[in-house]
């Protein structure tokens, strides 16, 4: 008996990427600007950034993410005091749908962070230096980085850029949405749970707490906070105090010491302790890493 094949037909395909990094830039960060003949992708996952291209000029908040086109100029800089961290990928990919995302910036769905999140977490793990990684300058694959892994990349970034293209109409995204009720609902009460968390760095909370608090079971409590974080609940809440403590490093506006007491943490050798077990530097190294930084760029 014959079988019949289906050939499956590519909108779109990225075999190379050039760069790939989790940024992590000072309040003060200003690019001069550049061109380049591929394409590239800029989230904006904290702060906020201005945008100047060849056409425009215009402003990203957290949750957005603009494109630009091959030989397009682009430049930018931090806004309002902020000290943004930013996704920033470029590749080839010379499909003729790419035409979508010329002049276009998106505020991404819970979907699309997610299909983002899952590519940058990949990234973590699959080169070394890691993406977010200050000495992180081209993509080199670890020996021991996980089976498939570049295959993923590859997968997730085409996904992202196919789940924009599909979804690019709102009206589609309001349908889209509304019929996934319980997932959204999940999904909100662990912002709500994560909220919480960041309005109460200075102290300590418990998972009984936060149990009584938004009166849930201990289960559910980590059940959706491990959906939305990949993380166990005090594991973010370090994370969390880390994230803000980097943040306030950043801006340079506070001293270690008052950075750890602001945290609620008993000393400054504490605070330094977490903070090099969560990032591989103490603070004093990842200072003079945002320097560095901060130099290169000028």
């Amino acid at each position: 008996m014959m079988y019949q094949r289906y050939l499956l037909k590519e909108e779109l395909e990225i075999r190379k990427l050039i760069t790939f990094y989790y940024k992590e830039l000072p309040r003060h960060y200003d690019s001069p600007g550049e061109k380049h003949d591929f394409w590239e992708l800029v989230y904006v996952d904290t702060g906020e950034i201005e945008i100047v291209t060849d056409s425009r000029t215009f402003q990203l908040g957290q949750g957005e993410i603009v494109f630009y086109k091959p030989n397009e100029f682009h430049g930018g800089k931090a806004l309002r005091g902020t000290a943004p961290n930013l996704i920033i990928i470029t590749f080839e990919c010379y499909a003729p749908c790419m035409e979508f995302f010329s002049g276009n910036s998106f505020r991404l769905r819970d979907e699309e962070r997610f299909i983002l999140t899952k590519l940058v977490k990949e990234g973590k793990s699959s080169f070394d230096p890691p993406i977010h990684s200050p000495t992180m300058q081209y993509p080199f694959r670890r020996l021991d980085a996980p089976f498939g892994s570049d295959q993923l990349i590859r997968n997730y970034l085409e996904i992202l850029l196919i789940e924009l293209i599909r979804y690019g109409d709102t009206a589609h995204r309001t349908t889209t949405v509304s019929t996934a009720a319980n997932e959204h609902d999940a999904q909100e009460l662990a912002e709500q749970v994560i909220q919480y968390m960041i309005q109460h760095l200075s102290g300590t909370i418990s998972i009984d707490q936060l149990c009584a608090r938004f009166a849930i079971s201990r289960t559910k409590l980590k059940t959706i906070v491990k959906a939305k974080t990949n993380m166990g609940v005090r594991e973010l809440f370090n994370q969390l105090k880390i994230e803000q403590a980097k943040l306030s490093i950043r801006e340079d506006r506070k001293s270690f010491s008052e950075i750890a007491e602001r945290l609620g943490y008993c000393s400054v050798h504490h605070f330094s302790r977490q903070f090099k077990n969560t990032t591989g530097m103490t603070p004093t190294e990842y200072t003079r890493s945002v320097k560095a930084r901060s130099e290169q760029k000028r």
